[in-house]
């Protein structure tokens, strides 16, 4: 995925039962299918080529059971590992925050959600009858990747749609061409998670 072509879109699948979405560049070209694995005690996420799945990119597995403060390992179709990224525990209670490590453990990146009020504003309002089922046009969250010298070279924001399912990753500032994967495979796991807490 290192020579993609930004902005990438990610669109979930609605009505599967595994939880999964297709990424494509700016082209519209599939460079990525999403699956989230269920029923496992352990997140595990793999990345195919497309929806047929007969190409295996990357895996991600989690650390841990609970995910308050896992980290997720990234690996290779060879099973090397070529990064993580992990979840700021206590801290993204509030305000959403992820680092990114690469291959040797040294942090390369910080995701940082933009504004939280926007996410109580949407787990407000959609419990509300009838109000509830447009808060996927009004309320979308943002994040931003910042490097270490607290630049921001990326952001990912959720796209106005009836089910909440389309995020879009535009490029802020130019970045290392071999951390693009890391930078979308922290991004592909850090979605899941988001969603999944609402």
């Amino acid at each position: 995925m290192q020579s993609v072509e930004f902005p990438i879109d990610f669109k979930f699948h609605i009505g599967t039962l595994a939880n999964d979405f297709t990424a494509t560049d700016a082209s519209g070209n599939t460079i990525a299918f999403v699956r989230q694995k269920i029923f496992k005690f352990f997140d595990e996420v793999q990345i195919f080529t497309d929806s047929s799945k007969s190409q295996l990119l990357y895996t991600i597995k989690a650390n841990k059971w609970i995910d308050f403060s896992a980290t997720y390992s990234f690996y290779d179709a060879q099973g090397n590992i070529i990064g993580s990224v992990a979840r700021k525990g206590w801290t993204s209670i509030w305000k959403a925050r992820y680092d990114i490590f690469d291959e040797t453990k040294h942090l390369s990146y910080h995701i940082r959600e933009d504004n939280p009020w926007t996410k109580v504003g949407d787990s407000f309002f959609s419990e509300i009858p009838l109000i509830g089922i447009f808060t996927g046009y009004v309320f979308n969250p943002s994040y931003s990747v910042i490097d270490n010298s607290g630049n921001k070279i990326a952001r990912l924001k959720k796209q106005a749609s009836f089910f909440g399912r389309k995020f879009s990753v535009e490029k802020s500032k130019q970045f290392v061409e071999v951390d693009t994967d890391r930078i979308l495979l922290s991004l592909m796991m850090m979605i899941l998670l988001e969603r999944r807490r609402g």
